[in-house]
Parts: structure tokens; sequence; C-alpha cells
């Protein structure tokens, strides 16, 4: 594996980690251990056979130089500032040359750049989205007002350039703040979503859509979050925070039923609509909060075999963790992109009579510092003792 530089590095923000990338892994198993190792062995973090250009979704930001020449880059990370970039070593490579087009076009139609600071310009960011099993592409345009001028003949000139291209859509977004989307969209050409399959299932990506931006590791990640919950036909499972539906439904057809749960509307539309178009009879989704779900499931007598969880950095709140222990599933897998907050809730499901059966830590995000980890938890009163041997080969195949 070759070692590339980015020249942009201390400039960016968005990669913090420089070293080799056998340097970096070993950074963050170690990083792994010194927050989990109180609850067990750890196993070897499972890196990236190519650690550039993984990212699904970019998104660059537009600005005027004294010249009047339109300029994109990357956001600094922690501030609103645009980081001139061409290409970046982690973007999608086909993604980053769609920008540059656009920002070519931009210039031809002037279609001018909006600046926050005097309220002129239209075009605040371009997002742009990979299938990575599809190979079709998504364009966002994320505009200060809903008029587009030419945009015929923009969105034509972007499509010859780019024929992979399979939608656009434009947002109207008034938030003075980077990277938001506006609730107002408009779809410019084709269907106004992408679709990829991940682990065997076809999930629907539109531009508002969460999706992990690592399809080759989230199928690692996920695959090992399957072969933890050792699913039985009988199994009742509830998925939590569950987004558009991802791991509901890929685990739907190894158990009797899902429920999932999240408190986001479009996701929840968007997860019933992936359980759709996978045939999924067993699978139900509920606009509601986690914890609350949890705490009425339990009031009503009902139970959950297993439970998956994957929130937010922050971690799980008080409640939601309260709620899990009346529950009392049998096995609960914890998907967790914070580390210090796992460790935090952890110690508050042992206490609660849960044991830590397995850690398997996951690179999602090469060369920044934060690290995926999976996490079995048994509740200590189930006496059938789940043997695990996590084999990286038979994950990546």
């Amino acid at each position: 594996m070759t070692k590339q530089h980015c020249r942009l590095f201390k400039r960016c923000g968005g990669c913090q980690l420089q070293e080799s990338y056998p340097e970096q892994l070993i950074w963050k198993q170690n990083r792994v251990r010194r927050y989990l190792s109180e609850f067990g062995e750890c196993a070897s973090i499972i890196g990236m056979e190519n650690p550039y250009y993984y990212r699904n979704k970019v998104q660059h930001g537009f600005y005027t130089n004294p010249s009047r020449r339109i300029i994109s880059g990357i956001f600094q990370s922690g501030s609103g500032r645009i980081v001139p970039c061409e290409s970046c070593l982690l973007e999608d490579q086909q993604a980053g040359r769609m920008m540059t087009t656009i920002k070519e076009l931009m210039q031809t139609f002037r279609i001018f750049p909006y600046n926050p600071k005097t309220g002129n310009g239209l075009l605040r960011h371009v997002m742009i989205r990979k299938g990575y099993h599809s190979g079709e592409y998504l364009v966002c345009l994320v505009t200060s007002k809903s008029m587009l001028p030419s945009k015929r003949n923009f969105v034509a000139a972007l499509r010859k350039a780019h024929p992979c291209i399979t939608t656009i859509v434009q947002n109207v977004c008034t938030n003075p703040m980077p990277l938001t989307m506006g609730e107002q969209e408009n779809v410019l050409y084709g269907k106004g979503y992408i679709e990829d399959m991940l682990c065997g299932k076809r999930f629907r990506i539109s531009a508002g859509s969460f999706y992990q931006v690592n399809p080759v590791q989230t199928e690692i990640l996920y695959s090992t979050a399957m072969r933890f919950a050792a699913l039985t036909a009988e199994d009742r499972v509830l998925d939590c925070y569950c987004g558009t539906g991802t791991i509901g439904i890929i685990a739907s057809s190894q158990c009797k039923e899902v429920f999932g749960v999240e408190c986001n509307p479009s996701a929840v539309a968007d997860a019933e609509k992936n359980a759709q178009a996978n045939s999924c009879k067993n699978v139900r989704f509920f606009q509601e909060d986690s914890g609350r779900f949890m705490e009425q499931m339990a009031q009503a007598g009902e139970t959950a075999d297993v439970v998956f969880t994957d929130p937010p950095r922050t971690g799980s709140d008080k409640r939601f963790l309260e709620s899990l222990a009346k529950l009392a599933p049998k096995r609960i897998v914890y998907i967790s992109c914070g580390i210090e907050t796992l460790a935090r809730d952890l110690r508050i499901l042992v206490q609660r009579g849960y044991q830590i059966s397995a850690i398997q830590p996951v690179d999602m995000f090469p060369h920044t510092k934060h690290v995926e980890t999976v996490i079995l938890l048994s509740r200590k009163d189930v006496h059938e003792r789940i043997k695990f041997d996590v084999n990286v080969e038979d994950l990546i195949k």
C-alpha cells in the first residue's frame, strides 16, 4: 500500500491522522483498548485494503475570488471557511470531477455562489452521492432561493459531461449555517433518488437520507452485527435509532419480526419504502422516541429477544438505557461511533445485569480519529453461552 500525502492536511481538518495506514490502525486499536479493556478482550480492528477515495458522499462549497472566478472546495472543520480543493484523497474521484464541471458551468451560466455576509448569490453548496454497487450518482444543488436560472441547459450540460449521473435535485435552504438543507426539494432530472445494494438488500438513497459514507466497511460492520446477534427464526428484533431501516431490513430475513423505531419522519418514510422494495413483510416502523417506545413495550408486557442500537456520537441518554434494561432483551448489539460515550453506556448496562460477550472495532473512517465499534451484550441470567469465532476473511466475503 503506497502512502499518499495530502497537501491540505493542516488547513482542511477533515483528516486528523497522517501516519501510514498500519500505524493508524495500531493507534485506533490502542484507543479502543484504553477505553474498553475493562469490559473484556478487544478483537483486532478490521481495516481497509484501500483506505483512499472511500467516501460515497461528497459536499463542496463555492466562493468568488477577487478576480470574479468561482472557487470550489471543502468546508474547513469547525468553521464555515472553504478550503480550495480540486481532489480529496478520501472522496470518490468521479464525484470530484463532477464538482469541477459544476464549478465551470456555474461560471458559464452565471450562477454565483451564495455569500452569507451579503445575502447575494444563489448556490450554497453541492452534495453528490454515489451508489457503490449500482454506480448511480445523485447531484443535489443547495440554493438560497427556488429560482434557478437556465436550469434545463445547466442540467443538460452536466449530464452530457457525466452520463453516469442518474438524478439531479435542487434543495432550497434559507438556514444561514453551512452544509444545512431545507425542506423544499425540486427534482430537475431523474427519480429524485438513487439505489444501492447493501448486505444483499436494496436501499433508496435520497438527498436527505442518512446512509453510511463508507460502503465497503459498512458491509463488514453490519455483517459483524448480524453475526453477533445470532438471530433465529423465532426472534423478535427491535432496531432503535433505525434511520432508513438498514439494519432492521437486513435482519428481517433471519428472524420472526422486526420493529424499527426512529423519531425523524422523513427517515421513517424512507424506511417504509425500503422495506417495500425488499418485500419485507415482517418489518414495521414507528415514528417515536426509542426510549419511550421501549417503556411502552415493557409496560404492555411485550418482549424483544434482540435489540440493535446505533445511536449518534453523543451515545444514549439515561432514559433510553433504563428503558432498555426494563425491556430486558436476551442480547443487545450496540454499534457505536463514539468510543468515550460507548464506555459510559456500557458501564450502565453492566450494572443493569448485562455482560459484554464480544468487542469488534471497525475502521469506517481511515485517516480520521474516529473508530466504529460493535459490542455484543448478553443478559447474565441467560444460561446459553454463544461462542463467536470472528473470522475477518468470512466477514469480507
